[in-house]
């Protein structure tokens, strides 16, 4: 996921984007497995199936929650409580269908199609645990704050020497030192403390045997017996270690991802969309934000993060050129290689490929250095096509942003 700085240049935030996620309720089934305790509850798709749900699980309380792949669903309006099924019906009524707004989804908001019906719990204190990788050092981090329970955000913003970090050897797990470490830094006594010595393994074990890359439990409840459940999951895995778990593949929910994006995974092409009108292809992350920044220099707007890799073929730089041809914004693309293991040549045989496949007629303005640079250019140079050559990323930039002017 990107985020503009206030200078106006791209950083590279955690990249959730390229990671699989998974909604609650199928979070909540992975836990179960593990033996973490979760309250029980039932998907539902439709309204009828929601009060079917409600009651197979009989009440008398029930929470009828938007199932969407964001946080904050709960101050969004997308967690309610019911206590009849009258009620229940009511709000899947609701929320089913709804643009769930969340100050992780964006202005837009996403559509609720999925809820999650469940039993309504005795909440006393609500608590924040995840498990995350800490590339640092390269050990996994579980994560807590000493105060401000499950409002983590705002307690990492404003306090955030008051969330506790533990880092856990690869080579030994968690041990319980740790996990009594953690729960009496967050407040809990007595028998809450053993149980979170156990659920605290089961998580972790949970967390190493699935690959994931973020265990998020918030919030995880102390009700007022000392007892514990979690009332909420996350997880993002690491998609490299997907191969090696079809059953949590098989969760993935096409409608909660961008179209576009999906349709880049298939040719193996890192795609983001942005909200821009300058289209960009590059070979390299690293090269692809600078370039971004580059046209924002000088005063252009990027419509895409778009990297293909070393790898890249005529195949893939046309289906490159036709997914971002998708975007009715953008008025121009710059192509930006620099030649190593991706040669210039290569490339440039698939840029031209690529704009007679798609008729393209927006400008075209392409740069590339490294090997077989001049070749590259020369097939470029006969092909016949209006393609605007540049010689540096500065001279680039400019001639696409005129260009769409």
């Amino acid at each position: 996921m990107f985020r503009q700085q206030e200078n106006g240049h791209f950083s590279l935030r955690f990249r959730e984007t390229r990671l699989m996620k998974i909604h609650e309720y199928q979070g909540k089934e992975i836990l179960r497995q593990f033996g973490v305790p979760v309250p029980r509850g039932i998907p539902a798709f439709t309204v009828q199936e929601a009060v079917e749900a409600a009651q197979k699980l009989g009440g008398p309380v029930w929470v009828v929650k938007a199932q969407i792949h964001a946080g904050g669903r709960g101050k969004g309006g997308g967690v309610k409580v019911a206590k009849s099924i009258d009620d229940v019906k009511a709000l899947a009524e609701q929320i089913l269908g709804m643009q769930l707004v969340t100050h992780q989804t964006g202005a837009e908001g996403q559509k609720v199609r999925r809820l999650y019906i469940e039993d309504g719990a005795d909440i006393k204190n609500e608590l924040y645990v995840s498990l995350v990788t800490d590339r640092a050092t390269q050990k996994v981090a579980l994560i807590a704050p000493r105060e401000g329970g499950m409002d983590i955000e705002e307690v990492a913003h404003s306090t955030p020497e008051k969330i506790i970090t533990e880092m856990i050897d690869p080579l030994t797990g968690i041990t319980e030192a740790q996990s009594r470490k953690v729960a009496a830094a967050i407040g809990l006594e007595g028998k809450s403390i053993d149980q979170a010595v156990d659920i605290f393994a089961k998580i972790y074990k949970c967390y190493m045997d699935t690959d994931a890359s973020l265990v998020e439990i918030n919030p995880l409840n102390c009700d007022s017996k000392g007892d514990l459940m979690a009332l909420d999951a996350k997880f993002n895995f690491d998609p490299n270690a997907l191969f090696r778990h079809p059953e949590i593949v098989a969760f993935r929910d096409l409608d909660e991802e961008d179209a576009a994006e999906i349709e880049a995974s298939k040719f193996d092409l890192a795609y983001i969309s942005l909200d821009g009108n300058i289209g960009c292809l590059v070979n390299g992350a690293g090269l692809a934000m600078a370039t971004m920044d580059t046209i924002k220099l000088f005063g252009g707007e990027p419509a895409n993060f778009l990297d293909v890799g070393g790898g890249a073929t005529a195949e893939k730089v046309t289906e490159a050129f036709k997914i971002m041809l998708k975007n009715p914004e953008v008025k121009g693309i710059l192509v930006n290689i620099f030649g190593g293991i991706m040669k210039c040549d290569t490339i440039a045989t698939g840029v031209v490929t690529a704009c007679k496949a798609v008729n393209l007629s927006v400008p075209l303005v392409v740069r590339m250095k490294g090997t077989n640079e001049e070749l590259g250019k020369q097939i470029l140079k006969d092909s016949g096509l209006p393609i605007i050559a540049a010689d540096t990323m500065a001279e680039a930039a400019t001639k696409i942003v005129a260009a769409v002017k």
